[in-house]
């Protein structure tokens, strides 16, 4: 097993290198890996495809998913150069994938300029005190479409 975890993290670690080399994005990569086959792969693609969301996880999660048709990875791991930041916590949650391995911390990014810190400590306050203005607005005419969700029969439940 641990052969296999090797085999797949230093794939991660590969694209990481492609991609940066390539000056697609920041140095991240990241497999995911289904029956000890990789399923989806992705490297940052931030910068050459100007998508902020375009983290290395979050461009192999995409792919996995269109593989597998669904959009959720129960039975997968995501292997991944670095800890996840934030945004590609929350897209691995929303994923649910069974497991997440990962090479460098958070702490290893920050040390390369990507430190993330401050999207967890944004968390932690007020939405009135963050750094970029957040304004509830037409909060009763929003809420119609959850309702109309609620009763909606046909859903597909996630």
């Amino acid at each position: 097993m641990e052969e296999q975890n090797e085999k797949f993290m230093r794939a991660a670690i590969t694209l990481a290198q492609q991609g940066m080399d390539g000056n697609h994005g920041g140095p991240f990569g990241a497999v995911v890996v289904k029956d000890n086959k990789i399923i989806g792969k992705g490297y940052n693609q931030v910068t050459s495809s100007n998508d902020p969301t375009a983290h290395a996880e979050v461009v192999a999660i995409r792919e996995a998913c269109k593989v597998l048709n669904t959009f959720q990875l129960e039975g997968c791991t995501i292997y991944t150069s670095c800890e996840p930041c934030p945004m590609c916590l929350g897209a691995i949650y929303w994923a649910r994938p069974d497991r997440v391995v990962y090479g460098a911390t958070k702490e290893d990014a920050a040390g390369a300029q990507f430190d993330d810190q401050f999207i967890y400590d944004e968390l932690e306050i007020e939405l009135e005190k963050r750094q970029i203005k957040f304004e509830n607005l037409m909060r009763d005419e929003a809420r119609v479409v959850f309702e109309a969700w609620n009763e909606k029969e046909d859903k597909k439940e996630y």
